[in-house]
C-alpha cells in the first residue's frame, strides 16, 4: 500500500526544524508531504533547501486544521494517509505494525499509535494517548487519560485495540474511508474533528484502532496550548458539534444535560480565578446556537443510531467517584 504522512504547518519552522529529522529517518516506507496552511514565516523556505526530497503542498489560506487537511490530500495520490502534527517526534518501525494491522483487517479504517509525551517520555501525551473514546455526553477520554490525569506506560495498552476515536495528531486513514465519509468538517475550523470523522466511521461499520507496538512522543500545544481561552472555545463548542450532528435518538435531553454541565465547569473556572475560560464557555455556546441550522441539515444525513459510548457520565466517574484509570472505569 502507498503511505503518505502529510504534516499540516503554519508558521511552523522551528517545529519543522526540531521534528521533521524523525520523520525522514524513520518513514522509509512513505512519501513525506508537508502542507502549508498561508504561513508568513520562512518555514516553506526552510523545507525546500533543507529536504529538496519533501513534496509541498501550498493551501491558500489558514482554514484550520480540518479544511487545510481537506484541501492538501485531495492532491495527495496514496492508499494510507498519516495526518501528523508537526510536533510529533516519531520512533524507528513506527509504521510498520499499523501498516500490516490495515493489510491483516479490512474492517479497518483508521488508526493510532500510543502517543506518549515528548517532554515525560514514560507518560501519556493528552491528545489521544493509547486511543479515544467519549461519555454519552460527548466528553472525550482516552485510555491513558481521563480529563487532566495522565498514566504512566508500564505496557499496559500494548494490545491492539478496537477505540473510538484516533487522535489527529497522528492519525492513519484509509483514503478511500477519508473520502467516502466526506473528510473532515471544515466548520470546526480545528479540535475535535477528528472525533467527529470517526463517529462518522463507525456508524457505517467500519473500525477505528490503537496500535500498541507503534509509539510516537507529542509535544502538545504546537499552535494553542493548553492555556489558551480559543482553545477552550473551540473544544467546547466542537463538542457540542459533535453531539448534536452524530447522535439521533433522544438528543435534547442528552443536549440539556451536556449545557448544563458545561455550566458547571464554567462556574469552576471562575472559582479557579479563570474569568476568560468562562467566558469562552459562554461564547462556545452562543456560536453553538448560531451554527444550529447549518448542522441541523448535516444531523438529518449523519445522525445514527448507533451506540458509541461504554460509559454514561466520565465526568460523575472522575469528579464523584474518583474514577483516575480507564482500566477502573
Amino acid at each position: 500500500m502507498k503511505i503518505a504522512v502529510v504534516i499540516l504547518n503554519w508558521n511552523g519552522k522551528e517545529l519543522l526544524e526540531k521534528f521533521l529529522p524523525s520523520v525522514i529517518t524513520n518513514s522509509p516506507e512513505a512519501t513525506i508531504y508537508v502542507a502549508d496552511n498561508a504561513s508568513t514565516d520562512d518555514s516553506i523556505a526552510f523545507v525546500k533547501n533543507r529536504y529538496p526530497e519533501i513534496q509541498i503542498i501550498r493551501n491558500h489560506e489558514n482554514g484550520g486544521y480540518a479544511k487545510g487537511y481537506n484541501d492538501a490530500l485531495k492532491q495527495v495520490d496514496a492508499d494510507i494517509f498519516v495526518l501528523l502534527n508537526s510536533d510529533v517526534e516519531v520512533t524507528k518501525n513506527w509504521i510498520h505494525p499499523i501498516l500490516s494491522a490495515f493489510e491483516e483487517n479490512p474492517d479497518m479504517a483508521a488508526a493510532q499509535p500510543k502517543i506518549l509525551d515528548f517532554n515525560k517520555k514514560d507518560t501519556f501525551e493528552y491528545a489521544g494517548a493509547a486511543g479515544g473514546f467519549i461519555d454519552k455526553y460527548a466528553f472525550p477520554y482516552c485510555r491513558g487519560r481521563i480529563f487532566d490525569t495522565l498514566e504512566k506506560d508500564v505496557g499496559q495498552y500494548d494490545d491492539n485495540a478496537q477505540i473510538f476515536w484516533a487522535s489527529g495528531a497522528c492519525l492513519f486513514i484509509r483514503s478511500k474511508d477519508f473520502w467516502e465519509v466526506n473528510g473532515f468538517d471544515e466548520d470546526y475550523f480545528a479540535h475535535q474533528e477528528e472525533i467527529d470523522l470517526c463517529w462518522r466511521l463507525n456508524a457505517r461499520g467500519r473500525k477505528v484502532y490503537c496500535i500498541g507496538a507503534s509509539k510516537v512522543y507529542h509535544v502538545g500545544g504546537g499552535t494553542l496550548n493548553s492555556t489558551s481561552p480559543q482553545k477552550a472555545f473551540l473544544n467546547y463548542r466542537n463538542s457540542l458539534f459533535n453531539l448534536y450532528k452524530n447522535r439521533k435518538n433522544q438528543i435534547f435531553g442528552t443536549l440539556l444535560v451536556r449545557l448544563i454541565l458545561d455550566g458547571v465547569s464554567g462556574i469552576f473556572y471562575l472559582l479557579k480565578g479563570k474569568p476568560a475560560f468562562t467566558w469562552q464557555i459562554i461564547r462556545s455556546h452562543f456560536s453553538f446556537y448560531l451554527n444550529l441550522p447549518g448542522m441541523s441539515k448535516k444531523r438529518k444525513n449523519e445522525a445514527s443510531g448507533h451506540v458509541y459510548f461504554n460509559v454514561q457520565n466520565i465526568p460523575y466517574q472522575y469528579f464523584i467517584k474518583k474514577t483516575r484509570y480507564f482500566n477502573d472505569l
